[in-house]
């Protein structure tokens, strides 16, 4: 269950995190009875948290019955550092690579063992994509995964690499060829994968390095169709982005 077991010492404040986090983007709207399922709180008591939370914006109610997240949370999301200043900082870079290419681009961070999509932009032209704003996929399966695996500490690696899950028939689960596919990444700088998050696409991607510093704050990867096979010529495209995205990462934060 999502939010773990009912305890009689548990606060008010412990309750309603439960109850927003039995969401997930598996289930992304749920009725009240299962809200206090996965929260593993009493029914009367979701219903009551339930109510508050809609009532601040945290939860809306469908013409369903079912409830999903609100806008209140995306507006306080908006605020995170790695929401605001990354995008802010990384926008106009991202529309020049989907000017360039035609294809969907995305900027992503590590969040544990996945991948956070903070931004996307993609045209009628894009290959379809399974990513969005705000969606976490595995860190193998994808090019910018695979790029901030190739980044994090020997603890997350090792986390990853005793837990990979096939997406399609493509995905890397073999713990010691995904140990050299991310040795390789960290030799030539970029990370590509070919149908292993979705069938039908190919991608690249590269890190995105705060300029003087050993700090890689985040990957900048392209989506395109499987047909294409000059998906690495893209890398130089999105190396240059992604140094401009350094440099100005180095002047509005310390990233030290």
């Amino acid at each position: 269950m999502a939010g773990g077991g009912s305890s009689p010492g548990r606060s008010v404040t412990s309750r309603a995190l439960a109850v927003l986090d039995a969401f997930t983007a598996d289930t992304p709207r749920l009725t009240l009875t299962q809200i206090a399922e996965r929260s593993g709180t009493p029914l009367s008591t979701a219903h009551r948290l339930v109510a508050e939370l809609t009532d601040w914006g945290g939860l809306a109610r469908r013409p369903d019955g079912r409830y999903e997240v609100g806008h209140k949370l995306w507006d306080l999301g908006l605020l995170a550092p790695v929401q605001a200043e990354l995008r802010s900082v990384a926008a106009p870079f991202l529309l020049d690579v989907h000017t360039a290419t035609r294809d969907t681009v995305h900027l992503a961070v590590r969040e544990g063992p996945t991948a956070l999509y903070v931004e996307r932009i993609s045209g009628r032209e894009s290959a379809p994509v399974v990513s969005s704003v705000g969606s976490r996929l595995p860190l193998h399966a994808t090019g910018v995964g695979k790029v901030l695996l190739a980044a994090a500490p020997d603890d997350v690696v090792e986390q990853v690499l005793r837990s990979l899950t096939r997406q399609t028939r493509h995905t890397v689960v073999d713990p010691g060829r995904l140990r050299r596919e991310l040795a390789e990444v960290r030799r030539r700088g970029y990370a590509r994968t070919a149908e292993e998050m979705s069938l039908g696409t190919h991608s690249v991607a590269v890190p995105v390095q705060v300029e003087g510093t050993a700090v890689v704050a985040a990957a900048l990867g392209v989506v395109v169709p499987s047909s294409r096979r000059d998906v690495t010529r893209l890398a130089p495209v999105l190396e240059v982005a992604a140094r401009g995205i350094g440099r100005q990462l180095a002047r509005v934060r310390d990233f030290h």
